[in-house]
């Protein structure tokens, strides 16, 4: 997931104040606080240490295993669980409803819970509707996959690395202990109070702003992991897969990001940092259990039958990055940014980054009662607003009006326009004094338009969709049908863990990004 540094430092620094937002939906439109949602770059933490030494565990089974569907009111993990289970999916997206999927994924773990440290313990598995590459756990059984995270995997011994890693806190009360030393109350309400309005909105702040129930410490990280490879070897799956799904995730945050040196563009990394020492340590414990090659089932074919077809990247109630270009079907719209832009289509909002540490923000609220847009603009919603640079425009025959605001050391351009009841909004930032502000926000207000019903039946979401080489497929032409990149050669390799110089032969099985 990409970090949006200006606007973030500068909301939370300089203290640019913005009025409620609301994210596009087809049916609905979300209430948002835009201080909140700006500052996405403090996102839900599951396990965030870097392993750098061995670890010899000594865990026992949990005193009082908690069946998941049968919540006891006086067990606490439970309780913990069932509480900001609702917070979390609202967080991610909502929840990925497909059978096929569903089954995999809860095949996968049935054979975990088998050789758990807690046999008894029950777990209810949500996959979320994020193109997020994650996966956490919470007390009392709670567990999540992104769809995001499924895509990327190759094989159920992955997809298994990451669950059995997530069990192994669930059972060893990881997230128990956590909580005793940063009640989440305490972060409720310091993150609640920051939302403006909206009782949705808090929740959703709360489960992104740092649910430290759910972050754990460099030891119970190091504890999860030696726990996660046992399970896999005695579960039948390759204990490899665990240093085999990191480096996966390391190569494709390298490839997400805009900076790859400082860049967090991927959830499971910016909460599981994928340090060298933790590769080598869970390489070093799969070794225990036999030589690479030779030990355990990787499941390839049952897992690629099971992600077949399974929706990749944006889904259309949030709207399409394609390329330079976003576009919303439902509420009919699209716009462009910049050559050297990167566009991050968040459940939150639409944001973008570019040279010179330039950022974009894109959202909507309802228009509600509001008669004039240049009014709306000095209606106090933006600080550091300069009323003198107010003026109504026109935007390809919409009304629009644009305004200047400044805060410390940046300089932003704030533009709305009106279309049927909702206001959308953008708000670029860029260091004070740049050039640059003139020019891109030209670019994003004069591409803003209503699709034309041909362009809306045209908009498919993009899916993974697995292929048998043929004899005259080549590394190029299987990647030549990849859509919704720009690079089309390099997340071909990415997606089927291809290094450099490999080859396919006739009869494997690789995945491409398709309608």
């Amino acid at each position: 997931m990409m970090m949006v540094k200006p606007i973030t430092k500068t909301i939370q620094r300089e203290g640019l104040a913005l009025a409620p937002a609301r994210r596009f939906r087809s049916a609905s439109v979300a209430t948002r606080n835009i201080a909140i949602l700006v500052a996405s770059a403090v996102v839900l933490s599951s396990c965030q240490s870097i392993l750098d030494q061995a670890y010899q565990p000594n865990v026992s089974p949990s005193d009082s295993p908690q069946i998941v569907d049968e919540v006891q009111k006086n067990d606490p993990r439970a309780q913990m669980g069932a509480r900001e289970h609702p917070r979390i999916v609202a967080s991610y997206g909502g929840e990925y409803h497909d059978e096929k999927t569903e089954k995999l994924v809860a095949r996968i773990a049935g054979a975990l819970t088998t050789v758990s440290e807690n046999p008894v313990q029950s777990y209810r598995i949500t996959i979320l509707n994020s193109p997020a590459i994650n996966a956490f756990a919470l007390p009392g059984g709670y567990l999540y996959v992104t769809r995001g995270l499924l895509a990327l995997a190759n094989d159920a011994s992955e997809v298994a690395a990451v669950l059995s890693h997530e069990m192994a806190h669930v059972t060893a009360n990881h997230g128990i202990e956590r909580q005793r030393r940063e009640e989440a109350e305490v972060i409720a309400s310091r993150v609640v109070a920051e939302v403006l309005s909206s009782d949705l909105a808090g929740k959703q702040a709360l489960a992104r702003g740092k649910l430290r129930l759910a972050a754990f410490s460099r030891q119970q990280e190091l504890q999860a992991d030696v726990i996660g490879v046992r399970m896999l070897g005695e579960a039948g799956y390759d204990p490899y897969a665990a240093p085999r799904f990191l480096d996966s995730m390391a190569a494709y945050a390298r490839f997400s990001s805009v900076d790859p040196d400082t860049d967090q563009s991927l959830d499971f990394l910016s909460s599981h940092p994928n340090a060298p020492q933790r590769t080598d340590l869970a390489r070093r414990h799969a070794r225990a259990q036999g030589m690479e090659g030779t030990v355990g089932d990787r499941g390839r074919n049952y897992y690629l039958a099971g992600i077949d077809g399974l929706l990749y990247g944006d889904s259309p109630e949030e709207g399409f990055v394609r390329g330079q270009t976003f576009l919303h079907g439902g509420l009919g719209i699209r716009f462009e940014v910049p050559p050297e832009f990167r566009i991050d289509n968040k459940v939150d909002a639409v944001l973008a980054t570019g040279p010179g540490e330039t950022a974009i923000r894109f959202d909507g609220v309802d228009a509600g009662d509001t008669t004039s847009l240049t009014n709306y603009l000095t209606s106090g919603w933006v600080a550091g607003l300069r009323p003198e640079t107010v003026r109504p425009v026109t935007v390809n025959g919409l009304e629009g009006a644009t305004a200047r605001a400044s805060a410390e050391r940046w300089d932003f351009d704030v533009t709305v326009i009106r279309l049927n009841n909702q206001i959308f909004r953008f708000l670029t930032a860029v260091p004070k004094g740049s050039p640059t502000l003139d020019q891109v926000s030209a670019i994003l207000t004069s591409s803003f338009r209503q699709m034309t019903p041909k362009e809306t039946a045209a908009l498919k979401p993009l899916r993974v969709r697995v292929l048998t080489v043929g004899p005259r497929d080549t590394l190029a032409t299987l990647a030549g049908r990849m859509m919704g990149t720009d690079r089309k050669l390099d997340l071909f390799k990415l997606i089927n863990a291809l290094p450099a110089g490999a080859t396919i032969s006739p009869g494997q099985k690789v995945k491409i990004i398709s309608e």
